[in-house]
């Protein structure tokens, strides 16, 4: 049996500004939407990565509440630690920092932590083996 991820559907209250936080922290765009009610479900993807795996945002949501020291998130890789600390910063002055940079042992590397619009965690990192960098990392 050959098999993939393809996607992670999320609920969520407001689909628009969850659709604007990807966009804008991520860089993902909108490669499908359609009307849901008096709402819409959108998919996301990072440009070039369509066909492999994308975000589908759902309404509906009522907001996630992660517990103290639950770790669960979303991760994205980064092209290098100025781009991590550039968006760390960026997310600290906008009051969405929930860990600031880190620095841990292979395999975790580089990495930050920002809380979406719904209060999902997002990882972004840089130094992991997957994504930006790996080939050069792995060797």
């Amino acid at each position: 049996m050959t098999i993939a991820l393809t996607h992670i559907a999320i609920h969520v209250a407001d689909v628009s500004a969850c659709v604007d936080f990807y966009s804008s922290y991520a860089g993902m765009h909108i490669i499908h939407e359609r009307p849901s009610g008096e709402n819409r479900i959108v998919w996301l993807s990072e440009p070039g990565q369509e066909p492999q795996f994308i975000i589908v945002v759902l309404p509906g949501g009522c907001g996630h509440k992660q517990q103290m020291n639950d770790f669960s998130h979303l991760g994205f890789a980064l092209e290098s630690k100025e781009a991590v600390d550039r968006l760390a910063k960026r997310a600290e002055e906008e009051g969405i920092l929930v860990w600031g940079v880190r620095n841990d042992k292979y395999p975790a590397g580089y990495y930050c932590g920002v809380k979406d619009p719904d209060g999902n965690f997002i990882e972004f990192s840089y130094g992991q083996p997957l994504g930006p960098g790996a080939p050069e990392l792995i060797k």
